[in-house]
């Protein structure tokens, strides 16, 4: 976690202590620097948010806790995704 952010997505700088974009929620990946993409939100057994973000350069999966100042959007966005693109058929469901 850096004492100054500067967003490698959207651009945004911050001299708050921070581990991704308030506004596009990217990252910097600690180990090779390269850039991290949001792909969900997770609730671990704490109950607070936590962002997941994968590395474009290496794949490695790292998750950081949900802020206040975060895009609110798209955390619902990543929070929905697996309903409203369902990796199975929710048919076979509806004759339960």
């Amino acid at each position: 976690m850096s004492e100054h952010f500067s967003c490698p997505g959207c651009g945004v700088t911050s001299d708050d202590r921070r581990q991704h974009c308030p506004e596009c929620l990217t990252a910097v990946h600690e180990i090779d620097g390269a850039r991290m993409a949001p792909i969900a939100v997770a609730v671990p057994s704490e109950g607070d948010w936590v962002v997941v973000h994968r590395c474009e350069l290496c794949g490695q999966l790292v998750s950081s806790p949900a802020r206040g100042d975060d895009n609110v959007l798209i955390l619902m966005r990543m929070a929905v995704r697996p309903l409203a693109s369902p990796p199975f058929p929710f048919e076979p469901f509806g004759r339960l």
